[in-house]
């Protein structure tokens, strides 16, 4: 008996499409149900406009996906955060969703390697009228936490961090940004469970960038679980965002 296209698409296994987008969620259609009723409505039009921006970059990878923007948005203004910062930044998609957040007399101070990324998307940052509170400086993040920490003074007085950059160094930016943030303060860690690698057999087939990185991840995972200067939260919000609460 013949099958009709309806038959065959309400038969169709629930799960992932082949094309790869930023969420852990084993059902692209619930994914995309957030997305359009939680979401897409409350996005700011230059969020939007710097998100299709970016999807047409080759590496439009390494974009933070607009739920996880919008989680950084609330977080940021739950704890009244003024004194921010972003080390990874790539086109700034939760670089704008940081200052959008932040008070008018709030701070962002933006790290990356790539000025030339960051600036494909600042017309659209200077159109939302955000980019006077935004710092951005070209270079290795950790030649610039150290050149933070040399000055006592900056130690301690971040409300918000987050970290979104190369991941066989999320543990050396932990012993930095840890001195930086404020007792109360919060740190995000982005890309933590790692497209689902850090459960994945070692001989499994991986994308040679995911299996090249997939150890220093579980490594820094198990070692933010025993560090007792902080409380963790861990969420499956796009590819894995770890929440850290200093509390000594």
């Amino acid at each position: 008996m013949a099958v009709n296209n309806d038959e065959k698409q309400q038969n169709k296994p629930i799960g992932h499409s082949p094309l790869a987008h930023k969420s852990l969620l084993q059902s692209d259609a619930l994914y995309q149900y957030i997305l359009e009723t939680s979401v897409f409505p409350r996005e700011h039009p230059c969020l939007k406009e710097l998100r299709e921006m970016t999807e047409k970059h080759p590496r439009n990878h390494m974009a933070t996906p607009a739920d996880e923007g919008q989680l950084l948005s609330m977080l940021i203004k739950l704890i009244n955060a003024k004194n921010t910062l972003e080390i990874g930044v790539f086109t700034g998609y939760s670089l704008l969703s940081t200052a959008l957040a932040l008070p008018s007399d709030g701070k962002v101070l933006a790290l990356d390697v790539s000025r030339e990324y960051y600036e494909l998307g600042l017309s659209i940052i200077e159109k939302a009228g955000v980019a006077n509170k935004i710092d951005f400086r070209e270079g290795r993040a950790l030649p610039l936490l150290d050149e933070l920490l040399q000055d006592e003074n900056n130690k301690g007085t971040f409300d918000f961090v987050f970290v979104d950059a190369d991941k066989d160094n999320y543990l050396n930016y932990h012993k930095r940004v840890i001195e930086l943030v404020k007792i109360g303060g919060l740190i995000g860690y982005d890309n933590t469970l790692w497209s689902g690698s850090v459960v994945a057999p070692s001989d499994a087939p991986m994308l040679d960038n995911i299996k090249r990185l997939r150890g220093y991840v579980i490594e820094f995972n198990k070692y933010l679980a025993h560090d007792s200067r902080i409380e963790i939260c861990q969420l499956p919000v796009g590819d894995g965002i770890t929440l850290c609460r200093r509390i000594s």
